[in-house]
């Protein structure tokens, strides 16, 4: 079993945002990797963008450049 650490979780409205974000996130060289929405979160698409807390900044600068749209951050024990 995985042990829990704090993590930034990003979810999405639309699947091709989350698509959108692993695809920028890989080519940017930045870590994190798509997840199933966590339990204690409500997302419409199902799937979350996992990364450290501490790459908020440039995970929002991404997301930026690239058009892609949140629907919300939430920090967590995943």
């Amino acid at each position: 079993m995985r042990k829990k650490e704090q993590k930034l979780v990003i979810t999405f409205h639309t699947t091709a945002d989350a698509m959108a974000m692993e695809k920028a996130c890989r080519e940017s060289g930045v870590p994190g990797r798509l997840i199933p929405v966590p339990r204690e979160i409500s997302a419409g698409c199902g799937l979350a963008w996992c990364a450290p807390p501490d790459r908020r900044e440039s995970l929002l600068e991404i997301m930026s450049q690239h058009g892609i749209e949140q629907e919300d951050l939430h920090e967590c024990m995943i």
